[in-house]
């Protein structure tokens, strides 16, 4: 019976496994701008841009500098909407919504 229940389980996490989402810095801009993700998804932030960016909600997550062609990855683990911006560029602005 408790061999079963592990079975179920396991199976039951597969089913809801994480997902991954990009974010595109281009054009000094947040692609898309608003972004919907399940509590543990991946959000990648990829710079097509020639100049460097950041990823940065306000005591939450910061990326540091993303450099032309590089990537930065965060794992959502909280729900809730996280607005960010690149401190660099404070124009550019988006959000992400965790359910």
């Amino acid at each position: 019976m408790r061999s079963l229940l592990v079975i179920a389980l396991v199976t039951t996490g597969a089913a809801l496994a994480a997902s991954s989402h990009e974010v595109k810095i281009a054009g000094m801009q947040f692609v898309p701008p608003t972004i919907q993700v399940q509590r543990g998804d991946t959000v990648t932030w990829r710079n097509a841009d020639v100049v460097p960016h950041t990823a940065t909600a306000a005591g939450k997550f910061d990326s540091g500098a993303i450099a032309p062609g590089k990537t930065f990855s965060r794992k959502m683990d909280q729900p809730g909407p996280y607005d960010y911006i690149c401190t660099y560029h404070p124009g550019m602005k988006a959000r992400i919504e965790v359910k």
